[in-house]
């Protein structure tokens, strides 16, 4: 090697010594302020609840607040895409659901790319979906209402908290399974749903648990089936789809940390220690569960691969059902 190339062989190497110990440096003060939880919803939802159950220890844990930031609109990816684009430092992370990261890159063009763009920390929850309507509605069960949608076909709407969210998936999922034909009325976000669910001015949806199921239980709302292939303990007294005439019928919402790509991996190791250790204690447990919500927790290497696997899902069931972002 001559004396030129040594010396440009040399400094690369002090470079990348001099970036590794910057992002060594970095990891061993962190964090040292407020991190910002990007919540790409509105406030009340499930992603809200998870983000703010779980902010709360680890606020107490850091020593720094864990500041829920609700960036809401466009299915989620308005609030991701800050995330995506936020400086890798660990003090910007994302609680995501499937649609910004498995369903809408498969709609629509994307301002981020999430496999690339989003670094993988930790699943947090998941919770299956419930199908709630209007008690006005003249069914009583999962089976009658497969019947009543048949018998008035196209007459019937639905609503979702938006167009390629997993709510919205999930009925178009019934639809194809049963052949059905209604109309989708996208919302921006379940809070707006299910005044207008209550209030009759959609006939029903397929939602979280959480902002469902206080108004179940008060008569304001019927709920049909619990997505899951056992009842949920949050909810007992609820059939599953399969037991209400749905056969196999599964659907479920979950709840993700990322940070920016290129965050040291030391901090990613930090946030996904700490999550997951507020997810083994039992009070955060109990009050997740109590809404419908159930602990998770992985490592980043299996938060990457589910969600490659939860990609792949979607991206079948977008292109059977004929989706587009405006649907």
């Amino acid at each position: 090697m001559n004396g030129f190339r040594s010396r440009v062989f040399v400094l690369a190497i002090a470079s990348c010594v001099t970036v590794a110990g910057a992002g060594s440096a970095l990891a061993q003060g962190y964090p040292a302020k407020p991190i910002r939880l990007v919540v790409p919803f509105a406030p009340g939802g499930a992603t809200d609840i998870t983000a703010r159950t779980i902010g709360a220890k680890m606020s107490e844990a850091f020593k720094q607040g864990v500041v829920v930031d609700n960036r809401s609109g466009a299915g989620g990816v308005i609030g991701a895409d800050i995330v995506a684009k936020a400086p890798p430092d660990g003090y910007t992370v994302l609680i995501s659901t499937p649609a910004e990261i498995a369903i809408l890159p498969h709609m629509q063009k994307m301002p981020y790319n999430p496999l690339r763009d989003l670094a993988p920390v930790s699943l947090a929850t998941s919770s299956p979906l419930i199908l709630v309507v209007h008690p006005s509605l003249q069914a009583t069960s999962v089976k009658e209402l497969i019947a009543l949608i048949r018998a008035r076909p196209g007459q019937l709407s639905y609503g979702s908290a938006g167009a390629g969210g997993v709510h919205h998936l999930a009925t178009e999922l019934l639809k194809v399974t049963y052949k059905l034909d209604m109309v989708h009325v996208p919302y921006k976000g379940v809070g707006a749903v299910i005044p207008d669910l209550i209030a009759g001015h959609i006939p029903m949806t397929f939602s979280s648990m959480p902002p469902s199921m206080p108004h179940v239980r008060s008569g304001k709302l019927r709920a049909l089936g619990v997505a899951s292939t056992t009842r949920s303990p949050a909810a007992p007294e609820v059939p599953t789809m399969s037991e209400a005439g749905a056969p196999d019928f599964v659907a479920s919402n979950w709840f993700a940390y990322f940070v920016p790509a290129g965050t040291p991996a030391a901090i990613v190791g930090t946030l996904n220690v700490e999550i997951n250790r507020t997810l083994k204690q039992e009070d955060v447990r109990e009050k997740l569960l109590a809404q419908g919500l159930e602990a998770r927790g992985t490592t980043p290497d299996e938060l990457s691969r589910f969600v490659h696997d939860e990609s792949n899902k979607f991206a079948r069931l977008v292109n059977l059902a004929g989706l587009k972002a405006t649907d």
